[in-house]
């Protein structure tokens, strides 16, 4: 690998960090305004669920395909390909708006597409930044990508209501096109250093196959990986019932209004977090850290659940929204150090496909627990002393008991030495 000085590579990666925060920003815009029009338009919740479903479904069908890619091909020309394609289905949707001829179908169909685009992008952009970035500064650097998100959770409500009043529909995808210019133009304006390629004795379909399935063997061959991936595709799968259900919860005792003020607490406990986690870099014994603030955030959500009270329920997403950043950030900085940079595009690539495996499930099963199993439960006298009476609180309920479940599943995985001891086992790969 060439020899690249830290402070040039960190002026890089603040120069990309930026660009992709942009379209990050851009996207939430379009994603927050397109839901709105399916749900105007159908006022059907499975139209509007449906979204999420062709955004998720290529991130956790094609990510292995992805992997191998992102380690053939350069992660700068992978980066620039996967914003060019999902700016390119951003402008179609902008054009079918403006022509009056746009359907529920070509949303779905370009949402899809985009996300193929996307599940190229999120394994190349990590793997890059461990190129990009001292070690002894990915926690910082991975913070700060954090803080991208929180970015986007806090600005996306607010700006694109104003911008769909303003210029429609179509004049907010037009603002999330020009932030994939951004991107495109600010990758364009740098150069990555590049990991050393191992030559490949086969290019043909049983090798692409092999490479396909090496992320999922090297995981294996490494308990405490493996263990730490199962942990967070538990722990995703809890956060996928809190987004399908928190909104109807909410909207059972409070405003839209007050809905919103909610949601924007809940960004800016992102916000926090990730300015934490830019400044501090994260714990020193990152397993740890990720351990004690995922089960604080399980306590975080049986404050959500406990009582319909506006001020009880923004305390607790404030606090489960500011451990995101650094528990996100110190696990993206274990696995960046301990897995070489010339194969972290496959070993990444399968880490998402398996973490984001269990989010499909919790937005199906989410709705029909709540509606048949807590909710007439606590309509028929069940835990009101606890949760009290009313529309929503049986979805209320299940919070309190996915806080319980988050908090021992953190316990459990303190209790497992594999996972525990992780960082003093694995070798660093980053030098």
């Amino acid at each position: 690998m060439k020899n690249h000085s830290p402070a040039r590579n960190m002026h890089v990666f603040f120069i990309v960090w930026a660009g992709q925060t942009a379209s990050i920003v851009g996207s939430a815009l379009t994603s927050f305004a397109l839901g709105i029009w399916v749900y105007q338009q159908t006022g059907s919740f499975t139209q509007f669920a449906l979204i999420g479903l062709f955004t998720v479904l290529p991130r956790v069908l094609l990510s292995p395909l992805a992997g191998v890619l992102v380690d053939r091909w350069s992660r700068r020309m992978v980066m620039i390909l996967a914003d060019a394609g999902a700016g390119v289905c951003t402008l179609a949707l902008a054009l079918l708006f403006h022509a009056g001829t746009i359907e529920i179908w070509h949303i779905y169909l370009l949402s899809g597409i985009s996300a193929v685009f996307g599940t190229l992008q999120w394994p190349a952009y990590s793997a890059a930044t461990t190129l990009l970035v001292n070690k002894e500064q990915l926690g910082r650097a991975n913070g700060m990508i954090q803080l991208g998100q929180a970015l986007s959770e806090i600005l996306a409500p607010a700006l694109a209501g104003v911008l769909v009043l303003t210029t429609h529909v179509q004049g907010v995808i037009l603002v999330d096109f020009a932030t994939f210019l951004i991107a495109v133009g600010t990758l364009l304006f740098v150069r990555f250093p590049e990991p050393a390629k191992k030559p490949t004795t086969s290019t043909g379909i049983a090798s692409l196959w092999s490479e396909m399935g090496f992320g999922w063997r090297y995981i294996v061959a490494r308990p405490g990986l493996l263990g730490l991936l199962v942990f967070f595709a538990l722990v995703n799968f809890l956060w996928g019932m809190v987004g399908a259900l928190i909104t109807p919860m909410i909207l059972g005792f409070a405003s839209a209004d007050l809905l919103g003020i909610i949601i924007s607490i809940a960004g800016i406990g992102m916000l926090c977090g990730s300015l934490i986690m830019s400044a501090w870099g994260g714990p020193k014994n990152q397993v740890a850290g990720i351990l004690l603030f995922e089960l604080s955030s399980g306590i975080c959500f049986m404050l959500i659940g406990l009582r319909p009270w506006a001020w009880l329920v923004a305390l607790g997403v404030f606090g489960a929204h500011l451990t995101i950043a650094v528990i996100n950030g110190s696990n993206q900085t274990i696995w960046q150090r301990k897995v070489a940079p010339e194969i972290q595009g496959r070993v990444f690539a399968t880490r998402q496909m398996i973490a984001r495996s269990t989010a499909p499930l919790a937005y199906a099963i989410a709705g029909p627990l709540a509606d048949r199993v807590f909710e007439p439960l606590v309509n028929a006298g069940g835990f009101t002393q606890i949760v009290g009476a009313g529309v929503g609180r049986g979805v209320g309920l299940l919070f309190i008991v996915m806080g319980i479940v988050k908090v021992a599943i953190s316990l459990g995985a303190y209790l497992s030495p594999r996972i525990r001891h992780i960082e003093e086992e694995l070798p660093e790969a980053v030098p």
